[in-house]
């Protein structure tokens, strides 16, 4: 793990390779931002979006939380989305979970925190809702799993039912949901569920 002065020192060397390569690379990154993708994932450090993706600075518009939740009551999500969609015009949102994720864990473990259960509640709900098909798995590694990829789905149809979103689609705007789930024990991204704005019933986008 690096210290502290190391991050400094790898900060002035990465800066100095963009430009070595590409002088007027921070010019024109400083220039404003134009990504495709919002990118709704859980805090975990072992999930950086932009490393796991091979994506640059300016690629993609980044929201984490713990567990990748897309709460419609987060003003910090609301406001993230909202400027993604409306002022960035993003075409891709991904919300991408991963395995072994602690937020999850704790929801299926019913963890007692002042500030982690509230917010793992309704992970905690999708558990209860789908409890004897998660119980069937052996061990705790697969039920975390298994509920994790459930929440991918939660979130995907959670954020497809946002005024936001529904706002968008109604005016043209082709906004893709993608939901992602990460395997941290192969580096590999698995796709879940994907919502096309043009396969969408009419009474969404009229």
């Amino acid at each position: 793990m690096k210290s502290f002065e190391q991050i400094l020192l790898f900060n002035r060397s990465w800066a100095q390779a963009k430009t070595k390569n590409d002088k007027d690379y921070f010019k024109r990154l400083s220039m404003g931002q134009d990504p495709n993708y919002l990118w709704i994932g859980c805090s975990d450090s072992r999930v950086p979006a932009e490393d796991i993706t091979g994506s640059e600075p300016g690629d993609i518009f980044v929201h984490r939380n713990v567990a990748n939740l897309a709460k419609c009551d987060d003003p910090s999500f609301i406001s993230v989305l909202k400027y993604a969609v409306d002022y960035l015009k993003v075409k891709h949102i991904v919300i991408c979970g991963h395995y072994g994720c602690g937020g999850v864990k704790a929801a299926l473990d019913g963890l007692e925190d002042e500030h982690i259960t509230p917010w793992v509640k309704e992970i905690r709900d999708t558990y209860l809702e789908n409890k004897d098909d998660i119980e069937q798995h052996d061990d705790v590694k697969h039920k975390v799993n298994s509920l994790s990829e459930l929440n991918v789905f939660k979130q995907v149809d959670d954020i497809s039912e946002n005024p936001t979103i529904r706002a968008a689609w109604k005016r043209g705007q082709r906004v893709f949901i993608h939901g992602w789930i990460f395997n941290i024990e192969t580096g590999e991204i698995n796709v879940l569920k994907e919502i096309n704005p043009d396969k969408l019933p009419k009474e969404l986008t009229e």
